[in-house]
């Protein structure tokens, strides 16, 4: 079998606006195994693992399970749980860290007021950035075969500031992780340190880099975009507005720097050719890619 992370760097397939979307994230420690569907499957109640992520999908919100590098037990309880709460707009970015005695406190919090950016006051703030590293293997196979190697190798020199979690979408781009509190995925990761090391200084780091969460698939790409372009890597320089569709799968996005120059970018979604496997053990398939056609600067 050839994994479908193979087919995907073969094809170069563009990472930029494969990153999940979400303004906010709230992560939840359950070590043990997970299943495809994490929330549901996993030794997480299964009604409750629902219950916030319908919650949380209603309040544009991603919600995940995380784990500490390494074995897992196979144990039933855990008490208590470590919580990670992240807030990823730019220049409003803030991680905290809290620990609760029953995850069913969470269904206590306010998902729209965390959704707009407001502290829960739930733990304590948390200086140094995060990284969690896919490694849901009843997911799929590569975020087993590239996500656990790393995120072990990662754990050894940042201890909790490196966690594994649960399906973090575009597996076939494994390994892949998500920075926190910015929420910039990355995926096909040789060097994560290098992730950490960017973030530490304020920046993003662009080779890997699928896009920033905060923004829908389409503003992702336009902010790579200018990045590219520009050479601009500072994590908080831009901002992305709204984009504008055609309703054809064409969109005009305004990117604007914190100097004040701005960018029209037009993006398109296309159908990948040739098909390739989405995931592992899947037929082939055309996935959506959305690319910067033109991008503008404005007077």
């Amino acid at each position: 079998m050839t994994y479908c992370s193979t087919w995907s760097r073969v094809l170069a397939e563009p990472l930029a606006g494969t990153a999940p979307v979400a303004r906010a994230w709230l992560a939840v420690e359950q070590p043990g195994p997970w299943g495809r569907n994490a929330l549901t499957e996993s030794h997480l109640d299964p009604g409750l693992g629902a219950e916030l992520d319908r919650r949380a999908a209603d309040a544009g919100i991603r919600v995940a399970l995380i784990r500490p590098p390494g074995r897992h037990a196979d144990t039933h309880h855990l008490v208590p749980r470590r919580i990670l709460l992240a807030y990823t707009a730019p220049g409003r970015t803030w991680l905290e860290h809290a620990v609760v005695s029953d995850p069913a406190e969470l269904l206590d919090l306010d998902l729209a007021a965390l959704a707009a950016g407001e502290r829960p006051g739930l733990g304590e703030p948390v200086a140094e950035p995060t990284l969690l590293v896919c490694t849901n293997a009843r997911r799929d196979t590569c975020c087993a075969l590239g996500g656990r190697p790393l995120a072990q190798h990662l754990a050894r020199g940042y201890g909790d500031r490196v966690w594994e979690t649960s399906h973090l979408g575009g597996h076939r781009f494994a390994p892949t992780a998500v920075v926190l509190p910015a929420g910039y995925a990355h995926g096909r990761i040789e060097d994560g340190a290098a992730l950490l090391k960017a973030a530490e200084a304020g920046e993003v780091a662009l080779e890997t880099c699928r896009g920033r969460s905060t923004w829908a698939r389409p503003g992702q790409v336009a902010e790579l975009a200018v990045r590219h372009r520009t050479g601009e890597s500072a994590v908080d320089a831009l901002r992305v507005g709204e984009p504008v569709g055609d309703g054809a799968g064409a969109w005009l996005v305004h990117v604007t720097h914190a100097d004040g120059r701005t960018w029209q970018v037009r993006v398109v979604r296309r159908p990948a050719e040739p098909p390739r496997p989405e995931s592992c053990g899947k037929p082939p398939g055309r996935p959506d890619t959305y690319v910067a056609k033109e991008v503008s600067p404005r007077a």
